[in-house]
């Protein structure tokens, strides 16, 4: 199998993984801005794989599986961290929602892709949108602290709900086209 340039920015991005968990614990001052930028470049290269392999036209099935296994672990560990970092229900409950859903959409997926009907539960715009709000409040949250009197962790909380909200309604409209298939 031959690696192309976009599943090895994916393998790049599994690769960062253990690299967050290391910024994110270090005693320093810094670290806040350090463990954002590792979780910011993991993002973009989220975004830059998949328009790689479709500008490249370098798509494959090894890709497609593990871009989003990549994706997934690096929100649960940043997920998990952040409940570390701001502990109390307000934090862990969208936590708990996003990387549930995530667990549940996967499992979905594969039932559906071993029944022939994956493309039913493929990815829609809204889970775009939750996305890009997931992948914005973890940043802000990561970074903890007011830029200029604005206050970045107050705007990451609201964005994580919005997150988890959209999360429940995508996992409600991946579950409802699956049943609308399962039915026919």
């Amino acid at each position: 199998m031959q690696i192309t340039l976009p599943t090895a920015l994916t393998l790049m991005r599994i690769a960062l993984i253990p690299v967050f968990g290391l910024c994110f614990l270090l005693p320093a001052p810094w670290t806040n801005i350090l463990t954002v930028a590792v979780f910011a470049l993991a993002a973009i290269t989220d975004w830059l794989d998949g328009y790689l392999a479709r500008r490249l036209e370098q798509s494959s099935e090894f890709g497609a599986f593990l871009d989003p296994v990549a994706d997934k672990l690096m929100v649960a560990v940043a997920l998990v961290a952040l409940v570390a970092l701001y502990p109390g229900l307000w934090m862990a409950i969208p936590a708990a929602v996003i990387i549930g859903r995530e667990i549940a959409v996967s499992a979905l997926r594969e039932w559906m892709a071993e029944l022939g009907k994956r493309a039913s539960v493929a990815v829609s715009q809204l889970g775009k949108v939750k996305t890009a709000a997931q992948m914005a409040a973890i940043m802000m949250l990561l970074y903890g602290e007011p830029i200029a009197g604005v206050p970045i962790p107050e705007f990451g909380v609201v964005l994580i709900w919005l997150a988890a909200i959209l999360t429940l309604y995508s996992a409600f409209a991946y579950l409802r086209a699956a049943i609308k298939v399962l039915d026919s």
